[in-house]
Order: C-alpha cells, then sequence, then structure tokens
C-alpha cells in the first residue's frame, strides 16, 4: 500500500471530525513514507493541520463552495475532458473495469472517476504501475492546481504533489485546452445554473452523484487509523 496516495484521497474528501483528529497520524504517516520531496510534502502538512485547525463548518463550507459549486475545480476526472458526453461513460466503464481487474471493491455509488476514489485505486498498485496510471490524467491535475492557485486555495499543494508523483511534464496541447475553462464564481448563482442546466450523467442502476462520494472516515479507517471514540455525524457534502 502507496500510503501517501491514501492521504491525499482522504485531503480531497469532505472534511470530517475524523479527518481533523488523525492529523498527526496522517502527518508521521506522509513523513515516514518519504515519498514526495520536501517542498510538496511541507505543502501537503501544512494543508493538514490548516484543515485540523479550522472550525468544522467553515472547512466543509470552503470546500463545498471549491468543489461542488465550481464546476471548473469538480473532484471528477473525465468531467474535464468529456463533459456530459456519452464518451464520459465509456470512459468511466474502462476506469470501473480497471479497478475490478486490481480487486479494488468500488460502491455502487461511486463514479469510477471521482479523484479520491481514483488515489485509493492507485494507492494499491506498486509505485511504478501507480506513477503511469497518474500520467495519464498529469493535464487535468495540473489544470486542477493551476485554478486552486489562482483561488488562493491550500488544496493546490494536492495537485501540486501528483504533478510530482507522476513525474511527467503534462501534455502541453491537452493543458492549453483546459485553460480555457472558466472558473464560476461559486456564489453566482444564476450561472450555476446555467452551467448546470444539462442532464446529470448517470452511471449504472443508481445515481452516482447523490451521497456516493467516498467519506474521509472510510478512507482513515482503510489507513488504519483509528477513528476517535466519539465523533459527530457529518451531513452529506455533495
Amino acid at each position: 500500500m502507496i500510503a501517501t496516495y491514501k492521504i491525499l484521497s482522504a485531503l480531497l474528501s469532505y472534511p470530517t471530525v475524523e479527518l481533523q483528529r488523525a492529523e498527526q497520524e496522517l502527518i508521521r504517516t506522509l513523513n515516514s513514507e518519504r515519498l514526495l520531496r520536501t517542498g510538496s510534502a511541507t505543502g501537503i502538512v501544512a494543508l493538514v493541520r490548516e484543515i485540523a485547525g479550522a472550525d468544522l463548518l467553515e472547512a466543509q463550507s470552503r470546500y463545498v463552495d471549491l468543489f461542488d459549486r465550481t464546476r471548473a475545480l469538480s473532484l471528477h476526472l473525465f468531467e474535464h475532458v468529456h463533459g456530459e458526453s456519452r464518451d464520459r461513460g465509456q470512459a468511466m466503464v474502462s476506469l470501473l473495469e480497471r479497478y475490478q481487474h486490481a480487486g479494488l471493491d468500488v460502491a455502487t455509488k461511486e463514479l469510477p472517476d471521482y479523484i479520491p476514489l481514483f488515489l485509493e485505486f492507485l494507492s494499491t498498485q506498486e509505485e511504478t504501475e501507480a506513477r503511469d496510471n497518474l500520467a495519464e490524467c498529469a493535464h487535468i491535475v495540473a489544470a486542477l492546481g493551476e485554478r486552486l492557485r489562482q483561488r488562493g486555495s491550500s488544496y493546490a499543494a494536492v495537485f501540486e504533489a501528483l504533478t510530482e508523483l507522476s513525474r511527467v511534464a503534462p501534455n502541453g496541447e491537452a493543458l492549453t485546452e483546459l485553460r480555457k475553462e472558466k472558473i464560476e464564481e461559486p456564489h453566482d448563482f444564476a450561472a450555476l445554473d446555467r452551467i448546470w442546466e444539462e442532464a446529470e450523467v448517470r452511471f449504472g442502476p443508481a445515481d452516482a452523484g447523490v451521497g456516493g462520494c467516498p467519506r474521509a472516515h472510510d478512507i482513515l479507517q482503510r489507513m488504519n487509523v483509528a477513528p476517535p471514540a466519539q465523533a459527530s455525524s457529518r451531513e452529506a457534502g455533495l
């Protein structure tokens, strides 16, 4: 297991009490594995501490504004290259088959291209295989990192770390196309309504977009990080 990918997956999941209380364990694990260079590791540690030290409701609100209300920052990989086209569905089928071939058990309500899930998959691979899989979407990762830096968001550190882990330069032509996408404001509700007018992508028998994202609590459990003795429940963040 490559723990660094699991840590990055947890950080991109909806903030919870469990994630906040796992601060020291996450930092110890990251420093122990030493997969990231010092600069990238410093950015991840800073994000871990920022989430841990924040008011939980404020951290959750910030997360929703960034990733749920800003389509250009969507945590679904294929949305950035296929939008709502049929090609996205086929790409997700192929990715799901890759997960299943690797023995990863995916809940039916989780879209395969959800980045925290993709990072969990990478954590189960050998380092070279994980790097090769990550390299395939390096242009998307780089674009998301740039957009988050433009927002002044500490979450940019996750995508900068992923760019480093891929060890490839993003495809220049693909990255240029992604840079053309307009970054909407999360509280411009009229604009958001126009953007989300298209029909939702359906994948499998259930609506994968509702309550289907892996929770930080579940990711931490799979990292063998013990949850706190008493943890408050949370509302679904998506």
